[in-house]
């Protein structure tokens, strides 16, 4: 009965070629499925969590991730400050987990909203900030208007309120120096 043999033989061929096949197919249907992969979504999932973000010219920022949105997050830190980090100054992150959500999953309605509507949110309250720059250094004051790529900053001491009699200046901010802009 060599056939039988013979038969036998080639049908485990068959089998190991099929699940070869299918092994491939599903390494290159999660490569293609990473490949799409944002940022955000891999921060998604980690809302909730502890996180240590590393941001250019500002060192860490570190916290509960409260809420991510289409350019930016926003960390709780401790003693109760927070942090707006716009993701483009965001060098590295740790404590996101292994999850990410589907870049097809419905986004709530934050996320959706870019940096220059989170800084109005916050210009709107007339909070006292700390601004972190990408050269490392910072600035107070309260943010007074944000415009389409910048912002507009009343410098005055930390943690007092605007006062015009307080203001040593007003400022002008690209987004693009922006590193982190904190709760004072």
């Amino acid at each position: 009965m060599r056939w039988d043999d013979l038969f036998r033989d080639l049908e485990g061929q068959l089998e190991a070629a099929e699940v070869a096949e299918v092994a491939a197919e599903v390494a290159d249907r999660t490569r293609r499925e990473s490949a799409r992969l944002r940022l955000v979504d891999r921060l998604r999932p980690a809302v909730g969590h502890e996180v240590r973000l590393q941001v250019r010219g500002g060192g860490q920022v570190a916290g509960r991730l409260d809420q991510v949105g289409a350019q930016w997050v926003l960390v709780a830190e401790t003693a109760g400050r927070q942090a707006l980090v716009p993701l483009t100054a965001v060098l590295a992150v740790a404590g996101v987990g292994v999850l990410s959500s589907s870049p097809d999953v419905e986004e709530r309605v934050f996320d959706r909203l870019g940096l220059g509507s989170a800084l109005r949110a916050i210009a709107r309250d007339r909070a006292p900030v700390t601004l972190g720059l990408v050269d490392g250094s910072s600035l107070t004051g309260t943010v007074d208007r944000v415009g389409a790529d910048f912002l507009e900053l009343a410098e005055h001491g930390a943690g007092e309120p605007r006062r015009r009699g307080e203001v040593s200046g007003v400022r002008v901010v690209p987004f693009e120096a922006l590193a982190s802009l904190r709760s004072s």
